[in-house]
């Protein structure tokens, strides 16, 4: 695994290293391309919109590679080509999402399904499909980006919690059964993010409900601050392994309490 920094710079030598982000046609998974792809890594961006991922890469340099990883011919393809041209030395994980928020009761299974289709079992697609060429980088990393949702309830979370706490435990028993290989199993969780797509997907287009839940809270995080942790994850020396990371803004004490109004001491 090589981490060196060039003096005098924050950049790593990672000429030989390539990341495979997935969900890098928005969000943290697109601040995520950017990013590790302007510290000099080279960087494949994955998603289901072709058209973004083109812009992207004519921008930045980010490789496109259009799939649905919802799809196993889709992920299977995508290995089948990673081996083709180069391999891969960190999966970086990102791509998932909510929808609804209505109580147990009332929700709708097949948005559940969707969920844990998008959530869970894309991970574990991809996981099964490229391990063996994160096994033949040597020292590789496998990333994974789940939420604070699967840490802590909420009313109106049950769907969300379950697919996201489906995905903690993947990892953590990915991180287990890895136990005595030089590869790293990482798990980041934030907590409020706003970007211009989670929330509104969600709450189905509903820009102004999708407003209202941020109203009033000073500084949320956004996608280029999960983007900085995930790239200092990969980018720490090879022995150490974050585990968990938990971020969360600093009007946001806990997954049910959320300050609204400026941040003042008493």
């Amino acid at each position: 695994m090589l981490t060196a920094v060039s003096e005098g710079t924050d950049s790593v030598d990672a000429m030989t290293r390539r990341a495979v982000v997935t969900g890098a046609s928005s969000g943290i998974g697109e601040a995520t391309a950017r990013l590790l792809r302007s510290r000099g890594w080279d960087v494949v961006g994955v998603a289901r919109r072709a058209d973004r991922l083109a812009a992207l890469e004519a921008e930045t340099g980010v490789v496109a590679h259009a799939a649905d990883l919802t799809d196993a011919d889709d992920v299977a393809a995508l290995s089948t080509w990673l081996g083709e041209t180069g391999g891969v030395d960190a999966l970086v994980h990102v791509a998932g999402g909510a929808r609804g928020s209505d109580r147990v009761e009332d929700g709708d299974a097949e948005d559940w399904r969707w969920m844990f289709e998008t959530n869970v079992l894309s991970g574990q697609r991809l996981v099964a499909s490229l391990l063996p060429l994160l096994r033949a980088a040597a020292d590789a990393d496998l990333l994974f980006v789940t939420s604070t949702a699967a840490q802590t309830a909420y009313p109106g979370g049950g769907g969300y919690n379950a697919a996201k706490a489906g995905e903690a435990m993947l990892v953590h028993a990915l991180r287990q059964e890895l136990n005595g290989e030089p590869l790293r199993v990482i798990e980041i969780a934030p907590g409020m993010v706003r970007t211009e797509e989670f929330t509104l997907n969600r709450l189905g287009g509903d820009q102004d409900a999708a407003d209202k839940l941020y109203e009033g809270v000073e500084a949320p995080l956004v996608a280029d601050d999960v983007a900085d942790v995930i790239a200092y994850a990969l980018d720490a020396p090879g022995h150490v392994n974050l585990d968990l990371v938990t971020l969360r803004p600093v009007a946001q004490s806990a997954q049910h309490l959320l300050a609204r109004g400026p941040l003042t001491t008493r």
